[in-house]
Order: structure tokens, then sequence, then C-alpha cells
């Protein structure tokens, strides 16, 4: 008996469709899960503004992305280990691996409705990846570059060490309020070293960032949204510094820190907004100076979340410091967020369904041309 041509269609619709996912898993980027912290960093100012029905649909549109990446990564973990080590061992690309921002800035909203538990798995999950990638990637840049001459361009993409750095301040402070007391102290002195730690490794990058963009020859292609973490890294160290000032927990030798603690938070944030300006001079110059075509890439989601992260800086920053002024430029910055994910999300499904109707296109035509041959 045979099929119709509907049914037919849809099959091939099908198979075109599972051949295409596969297509994207293999070829996976790897920081593919800097949509969730876009999605979940413009989500938060949301639920500060009282938008809480905008926050939710951002939080449930993160519901299905993240499980949907963490699957992708298995599948690309198992049937590509080849593509997925040759990433790991770039010392180009070991550094924008997202996964431990990702799984933090999820963990905070769903610790801001309320759950405890499960912010709980995902920030010890977090710890546990930044603790081999940290190491790792460490030990590739130093060994890699020397052994192999590799000529590595330091560019905003190690930013995103810091970043994963303090999102595990950011989601460790709820996490240490909701345990036990002793376990809670414990927590809080880790996030404490961790926001140090982070800190440290801002100084060195931006170091190496800002010889490179002084001294060095500059073409349109070194100027990638990856750029933008460097205001997003001072950002979230901000950020994550007036979350440890409010929160006022753990033992008493850390409240001798506060004030240096507030002090250098107010002092990244301001140096994150210097940046601003130069980073949109950027664009100007390269898509309108020299007309490189501006279209989709994973990397746009590096602009969005620098962009909700510094609204929600600017938020608890006004807070920690008893400062309201702040929040004017706060609700500014939270909807420009908004818009910029929102034109981002539009430009991926854009180029998904070119992609796919390319890839469908020929696929089509290689198994026409086959079936002819056959005949």
């Amino acid at each position: 008996m045979h099929s119709r041509p509907s049914e037919r269609r849809g099959l091939n619709f099908l198979r075109a469709v599972l051949a295409w996912t596969a297509r994207e898993v293999s070829v996976l980027d790897p920081g593919c899960f800097a949509i969730v912290m876009a999605t979940g960093i413009t989500s938060n100012p949301m639920f500060a503004e009282r938008q809480r029905g905008l926050s939710d649909v951002l939080f449930r549109v993160n519901l299905f992305v993240y499980p949907w990446l963490v699957l992708a990564t298995i599948l690309r973990m198992t049937d590509v280990r080849a593509a997925l080590w040759s990433d790991l061992a770039n010392p180009r690309l070991v550094f924008s691996f997202t996964f431990v921002a990702a799984s933090d800035v999820l963990g905070v909203q769903i610790a801001l409705r309320g759950f405890v538990t499960i912010p709980l798995l995902l920030w010890l999950s977090a710890l546990a990846a930044f603790a081999v990638l940290t190491y790792f990637s460490s030990g590739l840049l130093i060994f890699c570059n020397a052994a192999r001459g590799a000529d590595l361009v330091v560019r905003g993409g190690g930013l995103l060490a810091i970043v994963g750095t303090q999102s595990l301040v950011l989601l460790g402070a709820p996490v240490a309020a909701s345990t036990l007391s002793e376990h809670g102290n414990a927590i809080v002195v880790l996030i404490h070293a961790l926001w140090g730690i982070g800190l440290v490794l801002y100084g060195i990058f931006v170091t190496h960032f800002a010889y490179r963009i002084s001294y060095m020859r500059v073409e349109p292609q070194d100027l990638t949204p990856l750029l933008w973490v460097v205001m997003g890294a001072a950002a979230i160290s901000a950020n994550a510094g007036s979350t440890l000032v409010q929160n006022g927990l753990g033992p008493d030798f850390l409240h001798t820190m506060r004030p240096f603690v507030d002090g250098a938070s107010f002092t990244l944030w301001a140096w994150g907004t210097w940046w601003i300006p130069l980073l949109v001079m950027f664009g100007v110059w390269k898509h309108g100076v020299r007309r490189v075509p501006l279209s989709y890439t994973p990397m746009l989601w590096s602009i969005v979340f620098p962009l909700g992260m510094y609204a929600v800086a600017t938020y608890h920053l006004s807070v920690a410091d008893d400062y309201p002024p702040f929040q004017v430029l706060s609700h500014l910055m939270a909807w420009v967020a908004l818009g910029a994910w929102i034109s981002t999300t539009a430009a991926l499904i854009i180029a998904s369904a070119r992609s796919f109707r390319r890839f469908a296109r020929s696929n089509l035509i290689d198994q026409g041309s086959k079936s002819g041959l056959t005949r």
C-alpha cells in the first residue's frame, strides 16, 4: 500500500529536521549557553521592575532552552567527541564555554521565584564545572601558547572566565541564605573568595586586552560582539560586590571587607559605564565606516548579556549605596536590554529558518540525483 503524497512530504520534512538538528549539534558553538545568560539577565530586571509577565515569559524560554542545550552538549560529547575536544583544546575557544554562567543565571531566576533545592543543585554543578574548566583553560593557555607558539590574542572572550567566576557569587548568595547556618557561612566565605579571584582575573585579562587594542593593528574582524564582555565582566563584578554588601551574612572578619567591596564595586561599575560609548563607536566603525554586513552570530548574545547585567548591577548598586538616582538609569537599561534581546531573537529565528531551507533544499537535490542514478 502506497503512502499518500502528503504523508511522504511530512516524513521527508521530519527527516530533514532531524538531519539538520544533528548537523547543528555537531557544530554547536562553545558559547551556545550565552543565549541562556542573556535571556535570564533580561528577565531579572523585568522582575525588579514589577513586569512579572514579561519576566515569566523569558523565564519559560530559559526552562526550554537550557535543558535542550545540555542535551545537545551531551550528544555532542558522545557522538562527535573529536569536535568537542577540538574546541576544548583550542586556546582561542576554551574560554568561550558559558555553561557555568548560564547555570548560575538560571539558578538566580529560579531562586527569585522562591525555590531552594534546584538553585542549590545548579550552583553545585556550576561550581564543579568551574573548577574543571578554570584550571584546564589556564593550563592550556600557558602550555599551548608556549609550546606550540599559538600566537594567542587575548580578546573579550577571555573575560568570560571572569563572568563565570562572578556568576557563582550571584547565585551563591541566595543559596547561602537558604542553607543551614554552618554550611551557609562556608558558602559566604567561598563566594567572597571567588569575588576576589574574579577581581584579580579581570585585572589580568583587561590589561592584555587593553594592550592588544592600543598597541596592535585592529581590523574589523577583531571587533567582535565579544568585546562587550569587557563591560559585562565589569558589570557582573560590580553586581556581585553589591550583592555581597547587601547580603550582610558570614563571619565577623568579612564585615571588615565591606567598605573595600563597596568601593571596588562602584569603581568597576564606573569603568564599565565608561566602556559603553567606546563599544558603540567600535560597532559604528566596523559596520558603518568599514561596511561589514551585520548578520546573526551566536556572539550577538554577548551584547545582550552585558546590557542586562549593567541594568541589574546599577539597580543593586543603588540599593547597596542607598542612592535612588541610579534606579532611573537601571530602568532605562532594562528596557534597552529587552529591545536587544527581542532583536537578537528575531535574527536567530530568521537565520535558523534560512539555514534549514538551504539544508533541506540541498538534501532534496542530493536525494533526487541519487534516485535518478538508480533508475
